[in-house]
């Protein structure tokens, strides 16, 4: 199916038939751009399913979970790739994006797989020799130009963020009139529906990286700042006004989506935790305020006021930019909470099961096995956690735990 050129506007234009000509001329080359990226592609995706898929499994170097867990849906990838190259090539582009966005669930599972893939690989590349000599002899083959398969694994994912530009261009210059056009507007939006979950599979995997990072610079196991639902916003250092005018005290403070840790430096004398920190305070955002004290103004850093249910803060830096950084970051985080919290109390009459007979003939017996419910105080749960000790099996390695009074232990307020 051939597109025809979008009705052209007579601003500026000293002809219509030469305006339909650049219309027509960009719409071709984007005809022509899709169908050559995709030979290449389906190319190098057969290159990868022979000389690796296929070659591994009738060795049986690799267990089968383990090859899924490499190359998840590539083969089926490959196989509605070269469908859809058919279909460029006999110029029925509607109908061959039709049928493609179809199957786009092999590319979610493919780029949902994709950061795992490269953990499986590293693994096995560390595990086993035989697989360590496979690959290198594999990624030797001319085919290959020099790539290596962590790079190889990556085309699919690659190749998404190609088909949103140029799918996107070859719309741009397609009249809406066109019978394709429909099925081309619906192949863009798929497409973009798969590079956003991209997007947004790259940010988690930052953000799980940031976090373990933290918690790798804070000494002992009693400060936990990894958590499902938390984001790492930024780190760095404020000096702590005492109420009671003596100095000042720098502390490493670190911010999350619901919370702000405070810590301090461990000995530089210590080896081992010379560049740690030891968790002291756990500030949570619900229910948290912040203002300026001083600072409005380009001066000389300034003073920020912390209000928690529990504590209150005054925090300095002699650092404008920082401080006003500093003031953003914990506003729009505590503003996020608390609005999230607010939809959620708006929601939950709605949950509220209601009372059986026995219950409303015994409501004591009700109230206290609510109480002891820890659904119904998931923030309290949430916050005690943040800071526990994480359960041992070993009951001799409970008693070493507990024996220890570790100065990290971090205090929840």
């Amino acid at each position: 199916m051939s597109f025809s050129p979008r009705p052209p506007s007579l601003s500026g234009c000293n002809s219509i038939q030469e305006q339909r000509d650049r219309w027509e001329k960009k719409c071709s080359r984007a005809v022509k751009e899709l169908v050559q990226t995709e030979q290449h592609y389906c190319q190098q995706l057969e290159l990868v399913t022979t000389f690796f898929v296929e070659i591994l499994k009738a060795k049986g170097t690799l267990k089968e979970d383990v090859r899924e867990g490499i190359f998840s849906s590539i083969k089926s990838i490959l196989s509605m790739n070269l469908s859809l190259l058919v279909h460029l090539e006999n110029g029925n582009v509607g109908k061959g994006l039709e049928q493609f966005c179809s199957h786009l669930h092999h590319y979610n599972a493919y780029v949902d797989n994709i950061y795992n893939a490269n953990k499986v690989l590293a693994i096995q590349l560390k595990k086993s020799k035989a697989f360590r000599r496979f690959k290198k002899l594999q990624e030797a083959r001319p085919q290959f130009n020099n790539q290596k398969l962590e790079d190889l694994l990556q085309m699919p994912v690659q190749r998404i963020n190609q088909y949103e530009h140029l799918l996107q261009d070859l719309a741009a210059n397609t009249s809406p009139d066109n019978p394709g056009y429909e099925q081309l507007s619906k192949a863009v939006a798929a497409v973009c529906e798969v590079s956003q979950r991209i997007h947004d599979n790259a940010q988690r995997h930052e953000n799980h990286q940031q976090l373990c990072r933290v918690q790798k610079l804070l000494k002992g196991r009693k400060t936990r700042v990894l958590a499902p639902g938390r984001w790492f916003i930024r780190e760095g250092w404020l000096k702590i006004v005492p109420s009671k005018g003596s100095e000042t005290k720098p502390k490493m403070f670190f911010l999350f989506s619901d919370l702000l840790l405070e810590a301090k430096s461990c000995s530089p004398l210590s080896v081992s935790n010379g560049k740690k920190f030891v968790g002291q305070h756990a500030y949570p955002l619900q229910d948290a305020a912040v203002e300026k004290v001083f600072g409005h103004t380009r001066s000389h850093g300034g003073l920020l006021s912390l209000t928690f249910p529990k504590a209150k803060l005054l925090v300095m830096s002699n650092n404008h930019d920082d401080l006003n950084d500093w003031y953003q970051c914990l506003s729009s985080a505590i503003r996020k909470l608390q609005s999230k919290h607010t939809v959620v109390q708006r929601d939950e009459p709605c949950r509220r099961p209601l009372l059986s007979p026995v219950d409303q003939t015994n409501p004591v017996r009700k109230r206290n096995m609510t109480s002891i419910n820890p659904s119904n105080n998931v923030q309290n749960t949430g916050a005690e956690l943040e800071c526990s000790a994480p359960k041992r099996t070993k009951q001799s390695a409970d008693t070493k735990q507990s024996a220890e009074a570790s100065t990290s232990s971090c205090v929840i307020l």
